[in-house]
């Protein structure tokens, strides 16, 4: 069964705390968990962040927005429990309740009204955005955002010019940590002579090890051919380690080629590329910072 969307939590919740006595967080998150028959894999499946797993994120927000419409309290830190509203509502309301149903109870609607949805959105966006929690909103426009922003630098990166391009994979790989200073690099990545190599750059700032480079600014996919050449070039110098950065794509034939070796390469095609300017601030900058802050129990602590 997959993990239930946040909604779908809700009744499950109510029903978990039926008996009205305070319940510890942790186990109402077992007892959902078994509700829903999730796999191991399933209960350990993590949000983006990587901070909370997927399943005790919903049962966190239904518990939040359950005790927003009066439906459940929570008597002291880390419990649950389910008020005389809450089983008006399991003996008489709906098999599945939804944040629009919850909206009925005006302290509900006033916190759900802080965040409100242009009148505009299509009712299936409305519903669809009501089915993830706050935080599923919050990675999913991040993800959007990204995606947007990746897609724009490769179109520019496709634009340039050679010598910007090959410049650019200098500051990708100094980015990440490669080449040492960025002289250094620069004069080491000056093209070699040598057939299928376009330059050679230090591992480390130490210069303990050197990575082949190839760079191809292509619209067209790259084929086994291209990385055959590249492997025989970097045989000739005896190299370990080769990396072939594209503006395109690779083809299922040439990416077996790569792993079909004792050496070790790395294929970088476009979405990667795109990808790793993002994650490592090339070409990009940060337009605004947002903090998304929680609540800290600890200075609440009387203890």
């Amino acid at each position: 069964m997959p993990i239930p969307d946040f909604q779908s939590v809700m009744r499950p919740v109510l029903a978990a705390v039926a008996d009205g006595e305070p319940l510890a967080l942790s186990q109402l998150r077992e007892r959902i968990a078994n509700e829903f028959q999730l796999s191991e894999d399933e209960r350990n499946e993590r949000l983006p962040s990587g901070k909370q797993t997927v399943i005790n994120n919903r049962v966190g927000w239904a518990r939040t927005y359950l005790n927003k419409a009066g439906l459940l309290s929570i008597p002291a830190k880390g419990l649950v429990q389910i008020t005389e509203r809450g089983g008006e509502v399991l003996d008489n309301g709906p098999a599945r309740i939804t944040v629009g149903w919850l909206k009925r109870y005006p302290e509900f609607a006033e916190f759900h009204a802080a965040s409100p949805v242009s009148t505009t959105t299509p009712a299936a966006q409305v519903e669809a955005v009501e089915e993830a929690t706050p935080d599923e909103q919050l990675a999913d426009a991040h993800q959007a955002l990204t995606q947007s922003l990746a897609g724009e630098l490769l179109a520019q990166v496709r634009a340039a010019s050679p010598a910007f391009f090959e410049q650019l994979v200098v500051d990708l790989m100094i980015a990440m940590g490669y080449g040492g200073s960025r002289k250094e690099a620069g004069s080491a990545t000056k093209a070699t002579g040598d057939d299928g190599i376009d330059g050679i750059i230090k591992e480390d700032k130490l210069g303990l090890d050197v990575i082949y480079l190839q760079a191809k600014r292509w619209s067209n996919t790259v084929h086994r051919p291209e990385i055959d050449k590249f492997i025989g070039a970097l045989i000739r110098q005896r190299a370990r380690k080769g990396v072939f950065i594209t503006t395109s794509d690779f083809s299922s034939g040439a990416r077996e080629a790569a792993l079909s070796l004792d050496m070790k390469m790395v294929l970088i095609d476009g979405s990667e590329l795109a990808r790793l300017m993002v994650e490592n601030n090339l070409g990009c900058s940060v337009k605004q910072v947002y903090e998304v802050k929680q609540l800290d129990s600890d200075y609440f602590s009387e203890d």
